[in-house]
């Protein structure tokens, strides 16, 4: 991030109030936000529910990659969990921050590979680990989520119910 920081990236700030949407579905979005302060969630909604896919809080950046990488538009929305202030960078500028040097590069790679790896570890976990063992291996990457964000989120996030959530956080 300092080395974004100190490039001059970003192009502006937004302030965002709780459950304001920062993207909604069916729209094209080709930002890169960065969290000054709050929280945001990723999601995207079937017939009956809305499905948590990605949490996001202060010093985080966050996107709708899908939206980022092929200029159309995506059924993803991000939403605002409490007041938000985030940085902004459009896919232009981004591009010519990466492309401008080899190190620069490197940090997107770098960055590309972790979020890939925390979506791989995140699927994994949905299909192999119970409830509990979740929760847990959620607790240990990113204690600060639960300071962070309501636990109606994290357990969408989960795939489970808040009220499993609740029960094995008290046991």
């Amino acid at each position: 991030m300092e080395k974004m920081e100190n490039f001059g990236i970003w192009e502006g700030m937004l302030s965002v109030d709780r459950n304001e949407y920062v993207k909604v579905g069916n729209s094209i979005d080709t930002n890169i936000y960065f969290i000054v302060e709050g929280s945001l969630r990723i999601f995207v909604i079937d017939e009956t529910e809305e499905h948590t896919i990605r949490l996001g809080y202060k010093n985080n950046l966050i996107a709708a990659l899908d939206s980022f990488i092929t200029n159309r538009p995506s059924d993803l929305y991000i939403q605002a969990l409490k007041k938000t202030r985030l940085k902004v960078v459009g896919k232009a500028t981004f591009l010519h921050f990466i492309e401008s040097s080899t190190e620069n590069s490197s940090l997107w790679r770098i960055m590309l590979g972790e979020l890939i790896y925390q979506q791989m570890e995140r699927e994994r976990d949905i299909l192999t680990s119970s409830p509990e063992e979740r929760y847990k291996r959620v607790l240990e990457r990113s204690p600060r989520l639960f300071q962070e964000i309501p636990h109606k989120y994290i357990a969408s996030y989960l795939r489970m119910a808040p009220e499993t959530l609740s029960r094995i956080i008290k046991s």
